[in-house]
């Protein structure tokens, strides 16, 4: 894996953010990028654990600043089929024990059917993403177009190494009245498990 950098994040998620996707538009557009996502919720556990590109991508969070940015950083990025060392670094990032596994390496389709699914402790969440990419004061900015469960949410975000970059832009483009909430936090709202 390439050196990783951890990102200073603020996100926030609603119904109508028009007022800062009219902020964002004012700038340049980048990049818009469509995905299909499965994010999997653990409910002893706040890591970003999903799955995208047929990869399992687990984000941990490392501290929140005195402007309650998340810092987080990438703990995997492992493709399947996944082995039994990469599962143990999973069940750990869901806080969970690593069950009795029959074999060394399971399938995307075993992984989730087997693994996931029977697991009363974890949530599995559909999520489609319309994300449109800017660039303001070197940060990155995202208005996304979001399904969880095929119901729709819009979401803005605001990303950086550096906080300070990150708070400025917010605060610029007029964003900081809305809540900071990120994906796991909005997504267990979403499907009533207590974050």
């Amino acid at each position: 894996m390439e050196k990783i950098i951890p990102r200073w994040e603020w996100r926030t998620f609603g119904q109508d953010l028009r007022q800062g996707i009219k902020a964002i538009q004012a700038y340049p557009e980048g990049k818009v990028r469509k995905s299909g996502e499965i994010y999997i919720l653990s409910e002893k556990s706040n890591d970003n654990t999903k799955i995208r590109d047929e990869l399992m991508d687990i984000k941990t969070l490392l501290r929140v600043n005195q402007d309650g940015l998340e810092q987080w950083t990438v703990l995997l990025k492992a493709g399947f089929p996944i082995h039994i060392n990469e599962l143990a670094i999973v069940y750990k990032a869901f806080n969970l024990p690593l069950p009795y596994l029959k074999k060394d390496e399971y399938s995307y389709d075993e992984y989730l059917n087997n693994l996931i699914s029977p697991n009363k402790a974890l949530h599995i969440v559909n999520v489609v993403k319309e994300r449109h990419g800017f660039t303001i004061n070197d940060c990155i900015v995202e208005i996304a177009y979001v399904t969880f469960n095929n119901q729709p949410i819009q979401t803005i975000a605001v990303e950086h190494a550096d906080p300070e970059l990150v708070i400025k832009t917010v605060k610029e483009l007029g964003l900081d009245h809305y809540e900071n909430v990120n994906y796991i936090k909005a997504m267990k709202r979403y499907v009533g498990l207590v974050y």
